[in-house]
């Protein structure tokens, strides 16, 4: 885990990134996507190694501002995931005090896990999303076969070999503990961080070292997402083996690809 000691902010790192941010909460809020409507998902960037940046609560995606995003502080954030006796009350002070600038608006309610996901190697942007098509999966019981198995290549390129999947839990720090958890089993045993994050009626978590992977994992986790359930209307979805996923993961052209779309 990255040494989070406090930090003077470089403060044309910091404009930079909070202004790919905005860029990408507008993309995945845009109305026509159908993947958030209304104060819907939260998206943050890692500043530096001691702050984040991150939506503010009940702020919208779509038309997301500067003023709209907030300046915390990591380490109490983090250490707040061991804290097994805070209380709701305790959390909404926590997330008041951990704001750079006293005057920003309080940041989402989910900050804990993008502070704790932003620590991951390679992981700078976060986005969460309330996907349309995928609640349709992730509200039936089906859910952990879209998490768990891939139908085509492209879903395997941009949203990796397999995702994390996270039975429903409390939002806030149950949450957050849940997916630290979660995404701990899953580098153990698949040997690689995922790209994607399915959590069980509610939404999808897309993470990447720029803000064009989090956007394409995102659209192709969508994309799957409708081709399972189309799939699923006629017969039932034909996987891919287990043998071809590897291959797709491995090809050195797909990796090629990849690099040449920033992604």
């Amino acid at each position: 885990m990255a040494d989070l000691k406090q930090s003077i902010i470089d403060q044309e790192t910091q404009a930079s990134r909070v202004a790919e941010l905005l860029a990408l909460s507008r993309a995945l809020g845009d109305a026509s996507r159908n993947l958030c409507i209304l104060g819907e998902g939260n998206t943050s960037v890692a500043v530096d190694e001691a702050h984040l940046a991150v939506k503010a609560s009940g702020s919208v995606l779509e038309r997301l501002r500067e003023e709209d995003v907030t300046l915390c502080r990591r380490a109490p954030l983090l250490n707040a995931l061991e804290d097994r006796a805070l209380t709701d009350e305790q959390l909404k002070a926590l997330l008041d005090s951990v704001k750079v600038n006293p005057s920003s608006k309080k940041p989402s309610i989910e900050t804990i896990f993008h502070a704790w996901l932003l620590c991951l190697p390679g992981v700078n942007y976060v986005g969460h999303t309330h996907s349309l098509e995928a609640n349709k999966i992730l509200c039936s019981p089906r859910a952990r076969d879209f998490a768990e198995r891939r139908l085509f290549p492209d879903e395997i390129v941009f949203c990796g070999p397999a995702s994390v999947f996270v039975p429903y839990t409390d939002p806030g720090l149950p949450l957050a503990r849940e997916i630290r958890d979660r995404v701990n089993a899953f580098i153990k045993q698949e040997g690689s961080l995922p790209k994607l994050i399915l959590l069980q009626n509610h939404g999808i978590i897309a993470m990447g070292t720029t803000p064009d992977a989090v956007m394409a994992c995102t659209l192709m986790a969508d994309k799957a997402a409708a081709v399972f359930s189309g799939a699923a209307g006629m017969g039932g979805p034909n996987f891919l083996t287990q043998k071809h996923v590897e291959r797709i993961a491995t090809r050195p052209d797909e990796h090629e690809r990849q690099k040449r779309l920033n992604t």
